[in-house]
């Protein structure tokens, strides 16, 4: 894909096309966008306010403003999310709470993963001209989290990373690059302190120093 460096005037497509297409856009000026992004934060709030009372039509409101959602997924609320069809989640994945998926660049989450408490996974890349910000032009960079990964509380995942499977991520860690698969990650950057041994359960990598919280 043809990417500027710097926003250009094009009045076409809409911004909605431009956001999904990974162009420049302004993401004030589409009232398409707004509109999604009010629709998408309203049934986030009626999720929680039903999870109590009710978790199967909670669970039913959650998969049905998801892009695509596998057998068995589970979450807790709340949720905070400004696009549900970018938002892609593979079966037996476990979301808990405070969950803050931001940006309309796509996230595919893949199947079995652990995504702990308030994860926090960014799409948006803002323009660093001073006027252009001004203007509100961003552009967003898909996030890819492989199966089986691990993500520990507070982990924040920035634009455009890949982390591959069955990689685990430490508690508070700040992912700015991709991971590969099959590591432990920690740290601001989050680097690759070691590799995970063939057959090395989830409870082991728990116990090291450098190991999340779920």
């Amino acid at each position: 894909m043809l990417q500027t460096n710097s926003p250009l005037p094009d009045p076409e497509p809409t911004e909605y096309d431009k956001m999904v297409a990974g162009d420049w856009y302004r993401y004030r000026s589409g009232p398409e966008l707004a509109e999604m992004t009010i629709a998408t934060q309203r049934t986030c709030r009626r999720i929680t306010a039903l999870f109590d009372e009710d978790r199967d039509a909670a669970q039913e409101l959650f998969v049905g403003m998801l892009g695509t959602a596998g057998e068995g997924l589970d979450f807790r609320p709340p949720l905070y999310l400004d696009y549900g069809s970018r938002l892609h989640v593979g079966a037996h994945t476990f979301i808990n709470a405070d969950l803050l998926a931001l940006g309309g660049g796509k996230i595919t989450i893949g199947r079995n993963v652990l995504i702990g408490p308030s994860v926090r996974l960014y799409t948006p890349v803002h323009a660093l001209d001073i006027d252009e910000r001004r203007a509100g032009y961003e552009r967003v960079s898909p996030i890819n989290i492989g199966d089986d990964v691990w993500l520990g509380g507070n982990v924040v995942v920035c634009p455009g990373v890949t982390i591959g499977a069955g990689s685990v991520i430490g508690a508070g860690s700040v992912v700015t690059r991709d991971v590969p698969p099959g590591v432990i990650a920690v740290g601001n950057p989050a680097r690759v302190v070691r590799t995970l041994d063939e057959g090395e359960t989830a409870a082991e990598g728990q116990s090291s120093p450098t190991g999340p919280s779920l």
